[in-house]
């Protein structure tokens, strides 16, 4: 019986870490892909909208 609880942990790894890797795969694309592609657009438009062009500091920064 020893051999069973040397393999117990590995086998219970590799079934949650299967899991896992299914749960993403399924959750990527379908019908949530726009919203989370709209919610990446959004934050990367906010990042661009706070970037100075000439590069400076914003004011009161640094």
């Amino acid at each position: 019986m020893d051999y069973v609880s040397a393999l117990l942990p590995p086998v219970v790894m590799a079934v949650f870490f299967t899991a896992i890797v299914v749960t993403i795969v399924k959750s990527q694309g379908g019908p949530n892909k726009s919203k989370e592609d709209a919610a990446v657009d959004a934050a990367l438009a906010r990042a661009e909208a706070g970037r100075r062009p000439d590069g400076a500091p914003e004011p009161g920064k640094g």
